[in-house]
């Protein structure tokens, strides 16, 4: 007769350790995976420009540990679209490309014609016009409706007032961000 519970205790022990310890080194990216994503998002948008025959030029780099790519050119308005709908469409599909060659998600930051740069500086006056508001006459403030990378920006800038805090409420794409008086 054999003894079998040792083996798979420690089998058990092993097989709930092992996802553990691949789920941490799967969360910390290195700058190489990072900056390789980058370059699988590089060739797609090429590819995709080359089909919609547009010109562009496409720069691939790594910044605040995400993975980026712009691209630069006369003529990409459409692929920015109305307040960056077709750009933030793009970038999940391009997100998905990564996915598909990479088998782990990606964070990818894609920007069109500096559109998030400009958007960023619009936004970042929007929300330090809420503050003064808020400020002003201490009733909460509440903006339209942003996308997740407009509502970060405004995050960013109302957090660095002392006084005030954002948060976002709703549910997508209603989500919008109230700043109001801190606690």
């Amino acid at each position: 007769m054999t003894d079998t519970s040792t083996p798979e205790s420690s089998v058990s022990a092993e097989a709930t350790a092992a996802p553990e310890e691949a789920k941490a080194s799967e969360s910390v990216a290195s700058d190489g995976d990072l900056f390789r994503q980058s370059e699988i998002a590089a060739d797609y948008i090429e590819g995709l420009l080359d089909i919609l025959d547009y010109d562009g030029d496409i720069d691939e780099l790594v910044s605040a540990g995400r993975p980026m790519v712009e691209v630069v050119g006369g003529r990409l308005q459409p692929l920015v679209g109305q307040r960056g709908a077709t750009l933030e469409a793009l970038q999940e599909l391009t997100r998905l490309a990564i996915f598909r060659q990479t088998g782990s998600p990606s964070r990818l930051l894609l920007d069109i014609g500096g559109y998030r740069a400009s958007r960023r500086k619009e936004l970042a006056a929007v929300a330090r016009n809420a503050v003064e508001k808020v400020k002003e006459h201490g009733d909460p403030v509440r903006l339209e409706a942003m996308s997740a990378f407009e509502r970060k920006c405004v995050h960013d800038v109302v957090n660095a007032i002392s006084g005030v805090q954002s948060e976002s409420e709703g549910v997508e794409p209603n989500r919008r961000i109230v700043v109001r008086v801190a606690d």
